[in-house]
């Protein structure tokens, strides 16, 4: 990962999704949110860093024509990224234990996924960051390929492009365009700054309407 890249991850992971939300909603933008039901397996646990994107299709297949495919997709994904999968399914296991152990070792910092997992146990205990929408034991073997990476992919009503940001914690998670993400970074960080203000005289004492006509913020 790039130095600067690595800094704005760093930088991004010590905001929080409402705020970040809220500077963007301010800067009018819209679609970032990814739907509600995608949680985290360690919901405690942050995840935050440049987007590497993943796509694929169901279908009836070769058992070792959707292994190749899968192991291919694991050799390619990259460290210090987060990857965003969207798989066009919603009845099979799109990350298990080999896979996490794989992307872990590699350096990857998260796998955020429309869709299933699987051996949810070995995950948590490895400590991979894994997002999904459903635990099943049916894994991909002869149902499922991989049909692109780096390409823009939509999650809900987000189009992500690779190289966008991903931050998720246990509100929620959004995707920040890879244009914008130094920005809303840096303004993330001010608003935080202003809600302590906030929260300070709040707890001095301070009535929440003076305390948001004096800082513009609650």
């Amino acid at each position: 990962m790039e130095p600067s890249m690595k800094t704005l991850t760093q930088r991004l992971q010590a905001t929080y999704t409402g705020v970040v939300h809220d500077v963007m909603r301010d800067r009018g933008l819209g679609r970032f949110v990814l739907p509600p039901e995608i949680r985290p397996l360690a919901p405690g646990t942050p995840l935050a860093g440049p987007i590497q994107t993943l796509e694929g299709r169901p279908g009836v297949y070769d058992a070792h024509e959707t292994l190749l495919g899968w192991t291919g997709f694991l050799s390619q994904a990259r460290t210090g990224h987060v990857i965003l999968c969207q798989p066009h399914n919603h009845e099979i296991a799109l990350m298990g234990e080999l896979s996490g152990e794989t992307l872990k070792r590699k350096g990857v910092l998260g796998y955020v996924v429309d869709g299933g997992c699987r051996d949810t146990e070995f995950l948590l205990a490895m400590g991979f960051a894994t997002w999904h929408s459903f635990f099943t034991p049916k894994d991909v073997v002869a149902r499922w390929l991989p049909t692109a990476m780096d390409q823009p992919i939509t999650i809900g009503e987000v189009t992500i492009h690779a190289g966008d940001y991903f931050l998720g914690d246990r509100d929620g998670a959004i995707v920040i365009p890879a244009d914008q993400a130094e920005a809303i970074v840096a303004a993330a960080e001010a608003a935080s700054g202003k809600e302590n203000l906030v929260r300070t005289n709040i707890l001095a004492g301070m009535d929440p309407q003076q305390a948001y006509l004096k800082y513009g913020k609650f």
